[in-house]
């Protein structure tokens, strides 16, 4: 427990100065406060800004090789700090210690990925038709960008968006969400160590009722990248039309896996569990909807009842836990009442992983459900982000793919089989941004260009070079020499 209020950084030094009163951080699997975090209002983030405006144009004038050096630094740092790092995450979010440990490796990632990019061409040369001329296209920064970062995934998001951001010359403003911002907090305070100089990166903390639309629409922008609900995407999108600030968002999905007759159940099962099962479900590419061909229906679904009953759920941080709690107790009673929504419309539960006596009473546990629904049901049009999984059985491969694009959203989408004909109609034929193979729905390296379609996401995706696309501008120059 910790009444310590932790600082933001403001042009390169951390303060707790705030119109508001500090944010409480509790967690989630025993409801102790884990810390205080400013609560800043519009007047504090306009001083941010102001900082970010001068950070940009030394960072900008700072070259790619000394910039991907700092984010390598920081990478350095992070993998030092990996045992406090993993302990923050389980504690303030409630991941398992595993997903949190693997969360701390792949933020370093991130950073050691975009930092080698340093050395990277941002640019190349063309031919020009006019005698004694050549032609360049080189990238360049765009200026200020605010990331706006989720409560899933409080480290990796912000490294996955701050990484690409940074090294292509950018100064960042980071506003995390308000269940978890002391990680990203300590994130801001090691890339400080590694030397990125001052309002280069600043931190935002507070509420989003309260500095949402100053923060976002101002002016000084040139980019939002926002993680988050579709609802509120839709809604920042709406409010930056027709302005010159860029929008990237990458939203919620409803993600189904496909599982056909010829499919190895062996490697099915475990793989679709990780899937829908890992950090509680808590995440936009975990699986949700169970697509079944009816050959292999019902032994899919009695192996697949079987692992959800075996699921130990406790304490993120306790030994043999396979799901941690969810981030909230407004989360439990979100899930919680779906479920009970979903069963009045007529879905069925094949199967429940038991809560110890008293766990839900102490913490915001929930237990992981499996069940059976048909496509009217509110469970298969809704996302949940919680630990349930349902299910429906078909006869095709058209009618599995006809299922998986019955959706507003299109983010990622997983089909088991050993046909290479039905693998590659069905990558070719998805409506989805992300397809994975005898895959999870979840789990996309750094390398690898990720985000959905329809209401899933925007054009601009993260990761990979096409990151790079969203935090740079083109500029042509042509040059006559002699």
């Amino acid at each position: 427990m910790s009444n310590t209020v932790s600082p933001n950084l403001v042009e390169g030094r951390f303060s707790t100065d705030a119109s508001g009163d500090p944010i409480e951080v509790r967690d989630p699997a025993t409801g102790d406060l884990v810390g205080l975090v400013p609560g800043m209002g519009p007047v504090d983030v306009d001083a941010v800004l102001d900082a970010a405006v001068r950070g940009a144009r030394t960072w900008r004038a700072t070259g790619p090789i000394e910039r991907g050096r700092v984010l390598l630094d920081a990478a350095a740092l992070i993998r030092k700090d990996a045992a406090d790092l993993t302990a923050l995450i389980v504690t303030e979010m409630g991941k398992t210690t595993a997903e949190a440990r693997g969360e701390v490796g792949k933020a370093a990632e991130f950073f050691e990925y975009y930092g080698g990019l340093g050395r990277a061409p941002f640019g190349e040369l063309i031919p020009d038709s006019r005698p004694g001329t050549f032609a360049l296209q080189k990238r360049e920064p765009i200026g200020v960008v605010l990331l706006i970062t989720p409560w899933n995934d409080p480290l990796l998001t912000p490294a996955r968006k701050m990484a690409p951001a940074l090294i292509s010359g950018n100064a960042v403003v980071i506003k995390p969400a308000t269940e978890t911002p002391l990680i990203t907090l300590r994130l801001a305070e090691i890339l400080h160590r590694a030397g990125v100089p001052d309002g280069v990166l600043g931190t935002v903390t507070g509420r989003g009722f309260v500095i949402g639309d100053a923060l976002a629409t101002d002016r000084r922008l040139a980019a939002v990248s926002f993680t988050g609900s579709t609802v509120v995407g839709l809604d920042l999108q709406r409010k930056l039309a027709g302005s010159s600030i860029r929008v990237q968002t990458e939203m919620g999905g409803k993600n189904a896996a496909v599982v056909l007759d010829d499919a190895d159940l062996d490697l099915v099962v475990p793989v679709l569990m990780a899937g829908a099962f890992g950090q509680a479900g808590q995440r936009c590419t975990a699986t949700s909807r169970l697509i079944v061909q009816r050959g292999v229906a019902a032994e899919l679904r009695a192996r697949v009842a079987a692992s959800v009953e075996a699921l130990r759920v406790g304490a993120g941080g306790a030994d043999g836990i396979d799901v941690g709690p969810v981030v909230s107790r407004a989360a439990q009673r979100d899930i919680a009442d779906r479920v009970d929504a979903a069963l009045g419309e007529g879905a069925t539960v094949i199967a429940r992983a038991a809560l110890a006596d008293g766990l839900a009473e102490r913490g915001a546990f929930v237990e992981p459900v499996f069940v059976a629904f048909d496509r009217d049901n509110s469970l298969w049009r809704d996302e949940v982000f919680g630990p349930v999984l349902g299910m429906i059985e078909v006869d095709t491969l058209d009618e599995a793919i006809e299922a998986v694009n019955d959706s507003p959203y299109g983010l990622s989408s997983a089909v088991y089989t050993r046909s290479l004909d039905a693998a590659f109609r069905f990558v070719d034929e998805v409506d989805t941004g992300q397809v994975s193979v005898n895959q999870p729905t979840s789990g996309w390296d750094i390398h690898q260009a990720f985000g959905g379609f329809k209401e899933s996401g925007s054009p601009f995706k993260e990761q990979g070079l096409e990151a790079l696309r969203f935090y740079t501008r083109v500029k042509t120059a042509a040059v006559r020499t002699h």
